[in-house]
């Protein structure tokens, strides 16, 4: 038997090894919001790494929220693959514990097989396996060529920009495999941008001073910002039905392409016209769009809609888009990721599955975001690939199949061996 065929089979011979590393990080609460609580499961990460020979490089991006990244070089890095195994230690608020059948930051094997806690499925599941992967190939003296880095990165629940700010650092490689919650389908994904639009009068005005506004003689070109932001509302949804007529793509459904007015916030008192509104939107986008696409085509109607009006043509809408935390700032940014079916990568990936579960994986579309977008933004090829189904995700009584954990894990012990020890494709 050849060290990588003992490797994968001493993923299921040790499972239990698996599930008490889950264990681990499933007690730390890192609930976000309202996150800065990441330490001590960062440093769980931080230990197991470093344990298996990894370069360890711990940095903060906020207070009491560090990413983790760690590099393990290939004997031959500058010829063999690189790769980048990619997962947010956050996960999502818990509510009210007294709706929960097990206790949320305890992994219980529940009466149906399954196991239960906050971040099984999203996705300290993934995770663990993928660290427990790497694991069995260090112990049974599989080498890899390529370097291997995996990133525990935060603030992917609330919008935050872990894996941007990892990008940021100057780490790259040849692929990325961010192992979110995707059932262990192979997967890209659609994209998200929040963005505030903002109308402002330079005058304010005694609500008395209305009908001098609105009526004949009155003389005073006034204007109430909340009236006006109708017409930016009526001018979005009539470009959201445009899209939704014009644009598609393989695996949404028709007009998945959405543009949400979610928040309204404007005028200050009852005894005063309104001198100030804005408006907090969502953007949703497909693969093959940009976010900065998005906002040149929404600021491009919104103004033209804006100059045929007396008032707003003098006083535009003022735009913000995006954002690196929800937290911090009320904005958030997941680009999107087209995915290469033809990438070697993939197929490599695809054959890893099949060699383990003996079917052909499903390639398709995520229905949520990740920030698997954030490795497509900076020239990366990936691949949203994981374990857990995404109705359990953020659900009451989180769980996870034990068997499709199992299975992942040898999935990525055979992907990575293959593909750290692929000669890199010549350039161009």
């Amino acid at each position: 038997m050849d060290r990588l065929t003992e490797a994968v089979e001493s993923i299921a011979n040790r499972k239990d090894e698996l599930f008490a590393l889950l264990a681990k990080l499933v007690s730390q609460p890192t609930v976000s919001p309202p996150a800065r609580n990441s330490d001590e499961a960062q440093s769980v990460i931080a230990s197991q790494l470093a344990d298996m020979g990894f370069a360890v490089d711990r940095f903060q991006v906020y207070p009491g929220d560090d990413n983790v990244v760690g590099r393990l070089s290939g004997r031959d890095s500058a010829r063999a693959n690189s790769l980048i195994v990619n997962g947010h230690i956050d996960v999502a608020e818990v509510g009210d514990e007294t709706g929960w059948t097990y206790p949320p930051f305890s992994l219980t094997l529940g009466a149906d097989g399954r196991l239960y806690g906050r971040g099984v499925a999203d996705m300290k599941g993934g995770l663990a396996a993928s660290l427990f992967a790497i694991q069995m190939l260090r112990e049974h003296g599989v080498e890899l060529a390529g370097d291997l880095l995996f990133q525990s990165v935060i603030g992917e629940e609330a919008g935050e920009a872990g894996t941007l700010v990892a990008i940021e650092r100057g780490y790259q490689a040849d692929y990325a495999v961010v192992v979110d919650t995707s059932n262990l389908h192979m997967q890209g994904q659609g994209g998200v941008i929040t963005g505030w639009i903002t109308i402002e009068s330079p005058t304010t005005l005694h609500d008395g001073m209305r009908a001098q506004t609105i009526h004949a003689g009155g003389r005073v070109r006034g204007a109430s910002a909340i009236e006006k932001m109708m017409k930016v509302i009526s001018a979005l949804q009539e470009l959201e039905r445009d899209w939704a007529v014009m644009k598609a793509y393989p695996g949404f459904p028709a007009g998945s392409n959405t543009i949400n007015p979610a928040v309204i916030e404007g005028g200050r008192h009852a005894a005063f016209i309104a001198d100030r509104c804005a408006l907090w939107i969502t953007v949703h986008f497909y693969p093959n769009e940009s976010y900065e696409q998005m906002i040149g085509e929404i600021e491009d109607h919104i103004r033209r809609a804006a100059a045929a009006d007396v008032w707003l043509r003098e006083h535009p809408p003022v735009f913000r888009w995006g954002g690196r935390s929800m937290i911090e700032e009320r904005g958030e940014i997941f680009p999107s990721l087209e995915l290469d079916a033809n990438h070697p990568a993939l197929a490599q990936l695809q054959a890893a599955y099949e060699r383990e579960l003996h079917a052909a994986p499903v390639v398709d579309m995520s229905p949520t975001v990740t920030d698997a977008g954030w490795f497509a933004h900076a020239g990366i090829p990936a691949v949203l690939f994981g374990p857990g189904e995404l109705k359990h995700a953020h659900a009451v009584d989180e769980s996870i199949d034990p068997d499709q954990l199992v299975q992942f894990a040898q999935i990525m012990a055979r992907f990575i061996a293959s593909w750290c020890n692929t000669p890199k494709e010549a350039k161009e």
